[in-house]
């Protein structure tokens, strides 16, 4: 019998059983592909990191990020919750890790706080923003349970983007916004329809709240995430978007995200022009809850 240690916290909060919960196994070494999943799908959360050795020995350690049903090449929250934990442990440098991940290198800079102690963590997307197939506002309104006004089209139509780990986002008016739920039938005639999706669905709904605070949920059902309390892979590619909309160098936001749920998260999203296009950081605290063993 071989045990594995592992613990969860919540991220993109402050409260204990607020934000996104996560699962991360410290050490996954000897660990197969579908023991991680099998784990992932007993631990029957958003996601669950494994970490292992890196391949290039200048870097922290490689991450693999598992939902419910797949393996990922990015995520937010959990970059942030594995960095705070491994910081925890002792395993930044000077305060920074660099994650070896399917979409390209994370860089994770740890929030302390006056004692000196890991409370968040700061991450870098692996990549700018790249944008792809709009999808018909008809769709997004099925696929939420939405009337075809309540989405907006003003500043951008529904439209798919990306910082590693793609979603289709969509302003939502802050009325429909609350009462949004989705319709797995939509989802599925919308998947599809839509080739370029290759058979995956995340729909990031938003609203506005004035300059720089946002509102928004992420629908999943077909990957298994009915709701998500808070998605840091979706809210970088929303500020990077809106930035691109803007003459602005720089943009900061607060994204609020979770509340429906009764998990209310605050995900800190930061998009800049860079030689390269538009990148994103995402940023926020977390808390610990459990600690265990699992045995294969």
């Amino acid at each position: 019998m071989r045990r594995y240690s592992f613990v969860t916290v919540d991220v993109f909060t402050n409260q204990r059983f607020g934000g996104n919960p996560l699962a991360v196994f410290p050490d996954a070494r000897g660990m197969s592909d579908a023991e991680m999943q099998s784990l992932a799908a007993e631990f029957n959360l958003s996601e669950t990191t494994f970490v292992l050795p890196p391949e290039n020995p200048a870097n922290t350690a490689r991450v693999r990020i598992f939902t419910r049903t797949t393996e990922m090449p990015f995520a937010g929250h959990p970059n942030v919750g594995t960095g705070y934990v491994l910081a925890q442990q002792g395993r930044d440098k000077d305060g920074k890790l660099l994650f070896e991940e399917l979409a390209g290198l994370v860089e994770v800079q740890i929030e302390r706080d006056g004692a000196g102690a890991p409370v968040g963590a700061t991450i870098a997307a692996p990549q700018p923003l790249s944008l792809g197939v709009e999808l018909p506002v008809e769709e997004i309104a099925a696929c939420a349970n939405l009337k075809v006004d309540d989405v907006i089209v003003r500043a951008h139509r529904p439209v798919q983007a990306s910082l590693g780990n793609p979603f289709v986002i969509a302003e939502v008016e802050a009325t429909a916004l609350a009462r949004a739920t989705p319709d797995i039938a939509a989802f599925r005639r919308s998947v599809m329809r839509e080739s370029a999706l290759k058979g995956r669905l995340g729909l990031y709904l938003y609203a506005h709240e004035g300059e720089s605070r946002v509102q928004a949920r992420m629908f999943a059902p077909l990957g298994g995430t009915f709701e998500d309390p808070a998605t840091g892979s979706a809210a970088g590619p929303l500020g990077a978007l809106l930035l691109s909309l803007s003459g602005d160098a720089e943009k900061q936001f607060d994204i609020h995200q979770g509340v429906v749920m009764g998990r209310p998260s605050l995900l800190r999203v930061v998009a800049r022009r860079g030689a390269d296009g538009i990148r994103a950081t995402i940023a926020g605290q977390c808390v610990p809850v459990l600690r265990g063993e699992a045995e294969l």
